[in-house]
């Protein structure tokens, strides 16, 4: 009978555990091919593999397509036999060099280093192998040869395994398919189509080495886009992704400490298209992370040295499933414009003061800050809910996946003027809300004698109001809350020239009815949407819109609704899609939006 021998970490693995603050714990991977890895080698239909080429550089590839083309040959050793890109994949160039098509050819000494990681994407599941080549043979006789495929065989003896989590797996089901492999590039710039292969990517493959002494292959998952493109050069390449909250043991990562190159795979499940790159890497933490991907608190750049895209390389094809629950949204780069860079320590904090429900989901809540603040009409304000809501690390949460992510910063437009007590020093604001996710839910549910207290990480943004050509219109278009940019700065415009359209559901006409309270001249067309138009609960809201000073339709927004006005300049604030389609609609004008990207 085999025992499992307990591993150490190396020096790499350790410097990260310092560095990210993991308590000291055992390494739970074996020394040998466990029955939990040889089950799932045999069922899962994809294995990511990874080698390094005769300079020394990791390269990473995906083989398979349907369970059965790897197995157990006993005594911790595998076999696997299947079909493979023969000409393009680097991976495969790397274990055949220099040696004759259909010859068995035994390893000298140890054997290369092979990582692997077998996965089965519809069910998630995964296991991590590592181990040394014992023998291998790629076929490339008659028809393969001709279509650039190969039928490779290896006998790994593997030295390491360990089961992986499901976080970030996004389901799809595989299917073999015939691979056509067509080179497009090699070059370490990434083309057009690279580029938007990358775009489309949501899961990668990474292969790391301790020196000659270990190897791992792992994978990386996200939201599609999830890596983001830094630099595009002639000299190559340079991309990063974020290091989404993990199992802690930091495998990829200690590698990187010590040898600090990596070979990335990204593979197209659509097209069968694939990406290989290989390159230099650098960990970013803290600071350092956060400046390049805000949000993010750990990061690894990769810059490209050589690269190799083809059309078709892959010999599986994957349908889209679901999203893991675990994904966060996509964090842009600080150079790509997004809110999350203009985030600061927080120095002021606000208190909630009052709260009034104006709708069933929507609330105003005013705050009060400990110093004076200052901002400008239509900017938000980022409030931080990290010390009331934050439960620290866990592996995995799935009552609240979404939350090992999160970092509980949130930006609400401020709907009160800046003079809202008097004074731009006052250290007063408001902000107009819905209830729709944890933090906004958490909000709804205090009571302001509870005094909650939260750090203020800053106010930005430029959807501010102008006066623009006397006499003309100043046209405003908001979908829902969108309405609040407007709110604070009602008092500051000229309100006979303003136009507003406003589409609001139907359970929410409270919120137009307590525009008009305070605001009775406001020129307002109301398209309400929904079925609750005659409920008890908005009765009064709806007879108050009906004597007001506009139009009411319930009905969405059409083109036609915003002809005639004369204004060469729009202001916007509403959902993305309904933005897409009003910015096709008024071309031509300059319309004035703001996006609300972290």
């Amino acid at each position: 009978m085999a025992f499992s021998i307990a591993m150490p970490w190396n020096a790499g693995e350790e410097r990260m555990h310092e560095l990210m603050r993991v308590p000291e714990n055992d390494n739970p991977t074996s020394t040998m091919l466990t029955p939990r890895a040889t089950h799932l080698l045999q069922i899962c239909p994809l294995l990511a593999v990874g080698t390094l080429d005769d300079q020394g550089r990791p390269w990473t590839t995906i083989w398979g397509g349907e369970p059965g083309f790897g197995t157990s040959l006993g005594s911790s050793m595998i076999g696997i036999r299947t079909l493979v890109d023969a000409r393009y994949d680097p991976v495969v160039e790397a274990l055949n060099s220099g040696k004759a098509d259909g010859k068995v050819v035994q390893e000298v000494g140890s054997g290369r280093m092979i990582g692997g990681l077998a996965i089965d994407l519809d069910q998630r599941r995964r296991v991590k192998l590592y181990g040394r080549l014992a023998a291998g043979a790629l076929d490339r006789s008659g028809d393969l040869e001709y279509h650039n495929i190969g039928q490779i065989q290896m006998v790994v003896r593997i030295e390491q395994s360990i089961g992986n989590c499901p976080k970030y797996l996004n389901r799809k089901v595989i299917r073999p398919a015939l691979s056509k492999p067509r080179l497009l590039s090699e070059s370490p710039q990434l083309t057009e189509d690279a580029l938007r292969l990358l775009e489309r990517s949501d899961m990668l493959f990474i292969t790391s080495a301790n020196k000659d002494l270990d190897m791992d292959t792992n994978h990386r998952g996200g939201p599609p886009g999830f890596v983001r493109v830094l630099y595009n050069g002639e000299d190559g390449a340079e991309i990063v992704y974020p290091e989404y909250s993990g199992n802690r043991l930091y495998q990829t990562l200690g590698n990187l400490q010590i040898t600090p190159v990596a070979g990335l795979v990204f593979p197209d499940f659509v097209s069968g298209d694939v990406l290989y790159v290989t390159g230099k890497t650098e960990i970013l933490i803290g600071k350092a992370a956060a400046d390049v991907l805000p949000r993010s608190n750990l990061a690894v750049k990769v810059k490209i040295i050589a690269a190799r895209l083809v059309e078709q390389g892959l010999p599986f094809r994957g349908k889209p499933g679901e999203y893991s629950p675990y994904n966060p949204s996509v964090r842009l780069l600080a150079a790509e414009g997004t809110l999350a860079a203009n985030f600061g320590r927080p120095e002021t904090r606000a208190t909630l003061v009052e709260k009034e429900k104006i709708t069933p989901t929507i609330t105003r809540y005013r705050f009060s800050t400990d110093k004076p603040i200052n901002f400008s009409p239509g900017q938000w304000v980022a409030l931080d809910f990290a010390p009331e809501l934050d439960l620290g690390y866990s592996h995995m949460r799935d009552d609240d996946p979404s939350s090992l992510n999160d970092d509980f910063i949130r930006t609400f437009t401020v709907s009160s003027s800046p003079t809202l007590s008097g004074s731009n020093q006052a250290g007063t604001f408001e902000i107009t809300v819905r209830a729709v996710g944890r933090v906004t839910t958490f909000l709804s549910q205090k009571n302001p004698r509870a005094m909650l207290e939260v750090p203020i990480r800053g106010f930005g943004g430029e959807l501010s109001i102008k006066d623009g050509s006397e006499g003309s219109d100043i046209p405003f278009i908001a979908g829902g809350v969108g309405i609040t940019p407007l709110l604070g700065q009602l008092d500051s415009i000229d309100r006979s020239r303003l136009r507003l359209f406003w589409t609001l559901r139907a359970e929410d006409v409270g919120l137009a009815a307590a525009l008009l309270r305070h605001y009775p001249d406001v020129q307002m067309s109301l398209y309400i949407t929904g079925s609750r138009l005659n409920e008890s609960a908005i009765k009064d809201s709806w007879e108050l819109l009906q004597h007001g000073n506009g139009k009411i339709m319930t009905r969405r927004f059409e083109k036609a609704d915003f002809e005639g006005i004369d204004s060469s300049v729009w202001y916007l604030c509403t959902s993305v899609p309904l933005r897409a389609v009003l910015l096709e609609w008024l071309q031509g004008k300059n319309v004035v939006y703001e996006d609300f990207n972290f």
